[in-house]
């Protein structure tokens, strides 16, 4: 049987995004993947933990994203804390390196 592909990018990051944002993993756990002003705006989301919610495991439910040109991803994804579903949107980069940054992130806000 041939081996599993390595998962997308886009699930990666996605993952990496919720762990912090729900307060599993600690900014500086992404911070080498993390560009631009995208980090900034992470660590003032993460600050809050947005998808730390009543003992539940946010858990990311579905992604989708549209290519713009080869080198980036628009991302989103639809996330569940508990009963609640949130949407997290953020881009992805792919730089000199070819190395994937999430160059941008944001949640809808709490209603």
């Amino acid at each position: 049987m041939p081996p599993n592909p390595p998962p997308h990018p886009t699930e990666l990051f996605a993952e990496r995004l919720v762990l912090v944002l729900s307060g599993q993993r600690p900014m500086h756990w992404v911070a080498r993947h993390i560009a631009n002003t995208a980090f900034d705006d992470l660590a003032r989301l993460a600050e809050h933990r947005p998808l730390c919610a009543d003992g539940h495991r946010p858990t990311v439910h579905r992604i989708g994203h549209y290519q713009p040109h080869p080198e980036a991803y628009e991302v989103f994804a639809r996330v569940a804390t508990g009963p609640r579903l949130r949407a997290l949107a953020f881009r992805l980069a792919l730089g000199a390196d070819r190395r994937w940054r999430c160059t941008a992130v944001e949640l809808e806000p709490r209603h």
